[in-house]
């Protein structure tokens, strides 16, 4: 199938590993010309240049703290110098920790709020003027199947990722008039180092392996099978996509089942 995305310009936030990377190389697959950003120069490099001799496209990254309002704001504005466009922008970050409520501090409230709440934001105010321009845009959040089923540990990821849904909801109803579609996908447990530092967390304190504890996810995924990068980066291309263009305003999970609401 093609997507109809040959030549397009995407941001993608969070890009040098795990489901960023995955997004970037699905695009990419599709003749995508990219902007890549994260906080590590020397992956960021490792996977800029492999998508570059990969797919023949071409690739910005910059090193850059997606937290830090006026980083993104020159991020976005060297990315729409280069190409003269950004059509489709992907938000990403690192999750939160892992912790129990009443030992979390205000301090750490903040910086999760920051982190995945206000980085989108950043990115949002940027991107947008340029797509209303041209009539057509694509703004992707990727936060947690914690926003369909809240997960015990995670107070954090459950209540800030569930302010990004609200946030998407808001964008997508003020600027569809100017075809722009915002959309939240929710990844499950997928395989990324992210999956890994989470079940070390939960292993080191009930006293059990990292494989008993991913096993134990596993029992409970109607699939039987954790997520693979690949899948949820293809699924976020198809969402970016022409054939994808009446869809906005959604939290879809990429979960196997997992999550068991209707909604």
């Amino acid at each position: 199938m093609d997507l109809g995305l040959r030549g397009r310009v995407a941001i993608v936030a969070a890009s040098s590993k795990g489901l960023g990377k995955a997004v970037a190389s699905a695009l990419a697959g599709e003749g995508v010309h990219l902007a890549l950003c994260a906080r590590g120069s020397e992956a960021l490099e490792t996977t800029a240049r492999d998508l570059e001799s990969r797919h023949g496209v071409q690739v910005l990254r910059r090193a850059l703290d997606v937290t830090n309002a006026d980083a993104v704001s020159s991020f976005v504005k060297e990315t729409a110098e280069r190409y003269g466009r950004v059509d489709i922008c992907v938000t990403n970050a690192g999750g939160p920790p892992a912790k129990g409520f009443l030992s979390i501090t205000p301090d750490e409230w903040r910086a999760a709020v920051d982190l995945n709440l206000m980085s989108t934001l950043y990115f949002a105010r940027e991107v947008i003027p340029h797509m209303q321009r041209r009539k057509w845009g694509r703004l992707i959040t990727i936060t947690s199947v914690t926003v369909k089923q809240p997960l015990d540990g995670l107070v954090l990821s459950n209540a800030v990722r569930a302010a990004v849904a609200g946030l998407v909801k808001s964008l997508a109803n003020e600027f569809g008039k100017d075809n722009i579609l915002v959309n939240n996908v929710c990844p499950g447990f997928t395989l990324t180092d992210r999956l890994d530092e989470l079940s070390a967390v939960i292993a080191t304190a009930e006293g059990i392996s990292r494989d008993e504890v991913q096993a134990r996810w596993t029992r409970t995924i109607p699939l039987g099978r954790l997520g693979r990068p690949e899948e949820f980066g293809a699924f976020v291309a198809l969402l970016c996509s022409e054939q994808a263009s009446y869809v906005s305003g959604t939290s879809t999970a990429v979960d196997g089942g997992f999550a068991r609401g209707l909604l």
